[in-house]
């Protein structure tokens, strides 16, 4: 492993164990602090489908999964698997969405730049009810 793979790897796991803690209890801001300010993020569907760009606008889109899950989201890590400037996390995760129970696989996908997360991009549905924030 490469010195430039090992410090994408670090950072990831980093950002990573932010994320879910995040989903756990609806607090973003160590997250949120490790991005670029020109952030990139893909969703798969709902009000934030498709490519969405800034800081801002993931603060935006934080704040609705966690008003979406407000008992929080478990998630068990099953694979990691990275490059020198990507770590893809899939997993599988469970609450309650909407008042409903709530169970899924996903993969989200790390872009590290230095010591910060520029990109992120996230895919899902296999696991029942896989309607993640598709209401408008």
């Amino acid at each position: 492993m490469t010195e430039n793979s090992e410090n994408t790897l670090k950072i990831a796991r980093q950002g990573f164990e932010h994320f879910t803690q995040g989903l756990a209890t609806g607090e973003w801001q160590a997250f949120l602090d490790m991005l670029t300010e020109d952030f990139t993020f893909w969703f798969p569907t709902g009000k934030f489908q498709g490519l969405n760009v800034g800081k801002e606008r993931a603060r935006e889109f934080f704040q609705y999964v966690s008003a979406s899950f407000p008992s929080g989201i478990t998630i068990n890590l099953d694979r990691l698997t990275s490059n020198e400037t990507t770590v893809i996390f899939e997993f599988h995760d469970e609450g309650i969405l909407f008042g409903q129970p709530y169970k899924n696989r996903v993969a989200v996908s790390f872009d590290v730049c230095g010591d910060k997360i520029c990109g992120y991009r996230e895919y899902f549905g296999s696991d029942g009810k896989s309607s993640l924030l598709t209401t408008d």
